[in-house]
């Protein structure tokens, strides 16, 4: 990191109260100085700070006008390592069952305020914990989080447990439980056995009895949202699952360089050659707003055009290296050639064998699977880089279950592999006379190195030398995500594909899902890349249907 300006100011101010120090000769010494001259002048004050500080009495603590100085000029160098205190009045949170079983960790989400869970939440609670799905298995977390929280409280639990119990630290607020009945007058209109509606009862009684303190129901449904507003209760939405607030937000794996950028950075540029591929190291105020292995591109009808990757940032110092040309025939994979922008740089992180996780977003047509494949087949028949291809998918239906599916694991999966079927036989053609057994003997080989496997089980399993395709990865939650990534062992090279904009897995939006969250957690990660496909390839006929229905 550069030094930061307040040197200088320190210097001047430190001059009003006496010491020997010039600010008009030390201005000039530092426009000429070299850099490690700056870091001694530096140093030099300080030691003036602290010999100054020294003299002054213990029982008086006056503050030095440096330091005055010194947190007006750069306020973000302050030492915060605790978040600053809510001074305003804390909020009663009472949480659905839903949002319990969405996320087991909530409870600890909501930092000062206090939650309040009704009995009627831990009855369902208890109904879901039997099974093996996902929802299941949050329940039992939940309980277990409960029964810890419980056991270190060894007050009375009507006064409140605190949070910060079982070592959540950062948390302020209590956990209170229902322990009495409550009164409470709701429409007739609702019908009072059902429990969504008592815990609106709940949350009404508890805004009588609290007032003026804010009451909020928090859920995921969204129609006892819209019910809770109705009866003009506080609701909202569990927002801390979100990665993002807005999925335009997202992180897209490529910039395009401004105009000027040759004409400002033409000075300041240097460029060698290694191999097949230039590499330029340049600075500037682009730098703060790259990250490593993000693509960027200068197209310009009058000038040179750049194609080409961040591999180092050093301070304000960046290293870009330029890409293999995929849309060249002669680069083909597997026969693949790339049609676009984004294709090539998506091919290059599929084929780099230092890139161990590639991550793929675009709409429907845009050659996501198509590229994954063409990649993995050339690495795994031609490359011997990695043993064989293993699929997986997760199992979300569009319209109605169709029931039970008989066969094995892999004859089960069959349906849901349609698009692997489809691109694989694009990828078997020849144009080679190869002839019918030709091709049958290529359709059988490459069968031979592709495996499908199913998600649900998945856990306890480590894959060496494998290439992972995840398709449809909108569909995963954040969990699922971090499960099915852990399996990677050493060699192993995992792809995850998906497009945000058809998720069809219930409580997931574009900013929880497991996609969103993989993508914002590896931005910047070396070994790892990003890129959204913006232009679809597959026919005008799903290039207009995706624009306008």
């Amino acid at each position: 990191m550069p030094l930061p300006p307040a040197p200088a100011k320190r210097a001047a101010l430190l001059n009003t109260e006496g010491l020997d120090t010039a600010p008009a000769k030390s201005r000039s010494t530092r426009k000429s100085a070299p850099r490690h001259e700056e870091r001694v002048t530096e140093e030099h004050v300080h030691a003036k700070v602290r010999e100054t500080a020294a003299a002054v009495p213990q029982d008086k603590h006056e503050v030095i006008p440096a330091y005055k100085g010194e947190r007006k000029a750069a306020p973000a160098r302050a030492v915060t390592p605790k978040k600053a205190k809510h001074t305003g009045p804390t909020k009663l949170f009472v949480l659905d069952t839903n949002v319990l079983m969405h996320d087991p960790m909530c409870l600890f989400r909501f930092e000062e305020h206090d939650v309040f869970l009704p009995m009627i939440v831990l009855e369902e609670l208890d109904g879901h914990k039997k099974g093996m799905t996902e929802v299941a298995r949050n329940a039992r977390q939940t309980s277990r989080s409960l029964d810890a929280l419980v056991a270190s409280h060894n007050a009375d639990i009507i006064t409140g447990i605190k949070l910060d119990g079982t070592g959540h630290i950062e948390v302020g607020g209590r956990l209170f439980f229902q322990t009495e009945p409550l009164d409470f007058t709701l429409p007739s209109s609702l019908p009072q056995g059902k429990a969504d509606n008592q815990i609106l009862g709940v949350v009404e009684a508890l805004r009588v009895k609290h007032a003026p303190r804010e009451v909020v129901l928090v859920s995921k449904d969204i129609n006892m949202r819209v019910k809770a507003r109705a009866l003009g209760l506080a609701a909202e939405d569990y927002q801390n699952d979100k990665t993002l607030e807005d999925g335009d937000l997202l992180y897209s794996g490529a910039m395009a360089l401004p105009e000027d950028f040759w004409i400002k950075h033409a000075k300041s540029v240097e460029s060698w050659q290694s191999g097949s591929n230039t590499y330029y190291r340049l600075s500037g105020p682009l730098v703060p707003d790259l990250h490593i292995n993000q693509f960027v591109y200068y197209e310009s009808a009058g000038e040179p055009s750049l194609y080409a990757r961040v591999t180092e940032i050093r301070g304000n110092t960046v290293v870009l290296k330029t890409l293999k040309d995929f849309t060249h025939l002669k680069n083909a994979v597997w026969g693949v050639s790339t049609r676009n922008r984004e294709q090539n740089f998506a091919m290059n992180l599929l084929t780099d064998p230092e890139i161990d996780f590639v991550t793929l977003t675009g709409t429907a047509g845009t050659g996501k699977t198509l590229m994954a494949l063409a990649a993995g087949l050339t690495q795994v028949l031609d490359d011997r880089r990695y043993t064989e291809i293993i699929m997986t998918r997760a199992t979300v239906s569009v319209g109605e279950d169709i029931g039970f599916l008989p066969g094995t694991e892999e004859e089960k999966m069959g349906p849901w592999m349609g698009a692997l079927d489809d691109n694989l036989e694009v990828l078997a053609k020849t144009e080679t006379n190869a002839g019918e057994w030709g091709r049958a003997a290529t359709n059988d080989l490459i069968r031979s190195r592709i495996k499908i496997k199913s998600l649900n089980f998945m856990r306890g399993r480590t894959f060496l030398n494998k290439y992972l395709i995840i398709d449809e990865a909108q569909n995963l939650t954040p969990k699922q995500m971090k499960t099915l990534i852990t399996r990677a062992g050493p060699g192993t090279k995992i792809v995850c594909m998906g497009n945000l904009a058809q998720i069809d897995t219930p409580y997931l939006t574009e900013g929880s899902s497991g996609l969103t969250y993989a993508v914002d957690r590896f931005k910047g990660w070396p070994h790892g890349g990003h890129i959204t496909l913006a232009r679809g390839e597959r026919s005008r006929l799903a290039d207009f249907a995706s624009e306008v229905l």
